[in-house]
């Protein structure tokens, strides 16, 4: 039984003279996760190539990270937007989920179009990667000490330190531990990810649907384990504001699945085509 899980001493790893800020490093090594899966899904499905899916992550990727710090510095509480030198500081934490789909996921099937690839096809592939890239991710914010949950005394407690002790106006005595939501939406992430990778090769589902599935999931995950932090966030209705967006997208992608399946129940063939024949792109 563990007693408790230690924090890291600080929030970069120093190779000689070089200091690597672990956040970002976690964020790379999450993306070239996710890039490698869905590639490796594309070329099993014969929708598409590694090559295509490095293309297309470039600037999904980076419509990600615009998207997941516009959402941070418009929603946090703290109005990080008022400091234009804090706002850019992606290294000291500070990314929102909810924005980097919204962006990055348009993002993607855009530029899929463009090379050619069924849109459908490439957000299928990417389905089960997007979840595996979060859990990897989420390992940044161990490593700044941050977004952990309220006091525990079970023996998975995280151990924090002094300076990072004073959470929402409240001050914390020193040893006590903290849920470490970090692990459970790792976890989390994780085992949707292998769900996903599971639905995909034993169930029959039309075009587009695993990824709606993966938005279902995520944003159930994301609600309980919301409702845990005790960071500085809006809140209101007895809810935080991302677990109010998690109530909010649970309730479209649910209800588009119920719809979708209620109308095509009774298809003879429920499975629709892609919506392009994949074709090569010129290089």
């Amino acid at each position: 039984m563990l007693a408790s899980i230690p924090s890291p001493p600080s929030g970069s790893i120093e190779i000689g003279p070089l200091s690597i800020h672990a956040y970002g490093l976690m964020i790379a090594l999450g993306v070239i996760a996710a890039v490698w899966l869905t590639g490796r899904r594309l070329e099993q499905a014969g929708t598409g190539t590694r090559e295509d899916i490095q293309a297309i992550a470039i600037w999904a990727v980076l419509a990600g990270i615009i998207g997941s710090r516009l959402y941070y510095v418009v929603t946090d509480k703290s109005d990080p937007w008022r400091d234009p030198v804090k706002a850019l500081q992606i290294w000291n934490g500070g990314l929102g989920i909810p924005g980097a789909l919204l962006f990055g996921i348009p993002t993607g099937m855009w530029l899929a179009k463009r090379r050619g690839l069924s849109m459908l096809a490439v957000a299928d592939a990417a389905a089960p990667a997007l979840p595996l890239a979060q859990a990897i991710g989420r390992l940044g914010n161990w490593w700044n000490q941050e977004l952990f949950g309220r006091p525990t005394t079970l023996p998975w407690g995280l151990e924090i330190d002094p300076e990072h002790l004073s959470q929402n106006g409240v001050t914390y005595a020193v040893g006590t531990l903290f849920h470490p939501t970090f692990l459970y939406e790792a976890l989390w992430n994780l085992g949707l990810c292998l769900v996903l990778i599971w639905i995909g090769h034993h169930i029959k589902l039309r075009p587009g649907r695993l990824m709606v599935i993966y938005i279902l999931g995520y944003f159930a995950g994301r609600f309980w384990i919301e409702g845990l932090r005790i960071d500085n966030a809006n809140a209101g209705g007895g809810l935080r504001l991302n677990q109010w967006v998690a109530l909010g997208v649970i309730a479209v992608a649910g209800g588009f699945l119920v719809v979708d399946w209620a109308r095509h129940r009774h298809d003879p063939e429920s499975i629709e085509e892609p919506d392009d024949e994949y074709v090569p792109a010129d290089e």
